[in-house]
């Protein structure tokens, strides 16, 4: 999702000036200028028992599309690049399917200062650790998501991963095999909740989404809706996944341009 994007050094003070002006705020109640740093710093995001809380973060066009020519970045705007950064400043681990990883330019974020002293002063690390689900192990070890890492990222596989792959990322990553067949998203979550990670954000893509609503682990989804009409047949934001209504309550919506920016949280528990 858009990691093209994370390698700004923009800091919340910077991004403020630039993008606050622009984005107003809707619901619960109309208020403007919006801080999309203050904003998500402040929501409360509290850990279930046992793992943490799993936040989606994803832009879709106004008919679905989560994708154009394979890739998420034309969605996007201003406004949901800030947001975008934002949701990364307040996560301890950000998660992404292998296929997002090889198909987008997948690396670290690289925080601001301030961002980082915000970090720190919330009692969290300077910057988020990043995690990739796998079940291939189809990853490039030399690219930019294992060499600028600034701590061996976390790789989730199952134990029927090829021996080899298996081998060349553990010089380069924590790697957990969670599962046999297909790695274990429940067993994922208890790990990283061993782990004190209190706050995790999904950049999918929509079949990882999939998995993580089927095993019933989405607590949160930020959504942007872009003012485009797509077509194709790019799949959803949560693609692949069972039939098992959810209930989510609005938590925020925004507005920028012409772009919606909601964030949802669970309530049917």
């Amino acid at each position: 999702r858009r990691a093209v994007l994370t390698a700004s050094g923009m800091g919340p003070c910077c991004q403020g000036r630039r993008y606050r002006a622009g984005v107003r705020q809707l619901l619960p109640e109309p208020a403007e200028p919006v801080d999309p740093f203050e904003a998500h710093a402040r929501a409360e995001r509290p850990a279930p028992a046992g793992r943490p809380w799993i936040a989606g973060n994803m832009v879709t066009s106004i008919d679905g599309a989560v994708a154009v020519a394979g890739r998420s970045e034309p969605l996007g705007s201003d406004a949901d690049h800030a947001t975008f950064r934002a949701i990364r400043a307040v996560a301890d681990v950000i998660i992404a399917a292998g296929g997002t990883v090889r198909a987008e330019s997948y690396g670290p974020p690289k925080p601001s200062e301030a961002v980082r002293e915000a970090r720190l002063a919330r009692g969290q690390a300077e910057r988020p650790r990043m995690a990739v689900v796998s079940g291939s192990l189809d990853l490039d070890v030399t690219g930019a998501f294992f060499s600028e890492a600034w701590e061996p990222p976390l790789v989730y596989t199952a134990s029927s991963a090829p021996s080899d792959r298996l081998a060349a990322l553990r010089a380069v990553a924590d790697v957990q095999v969670v599962g046999s067949d297909q790695v274990d998203l429940a067993a994922m979550a208890h790990h990283l909740g061993s782990l004190g990670v209190r706050c995790a954000i999904v950049e999918g893509g929509p079949t990882l989404n999939g998995h993580l609503f089927d095993a019933d682990l989405i607590d949160e989804l930020n959504l942007t809706l872009a003012p485009l009409l797509v077509g194709g047949d790019s799949p959803r934001a949560v693609s692949g996944a069972g039939e098992h209504p959810r209930r989510f309550a609005l938590a925020h919506l925004w507005e920028s341009d012409g772009s919606l920016l909601a964030r949802y949280t669970r309530i049917d528990r």
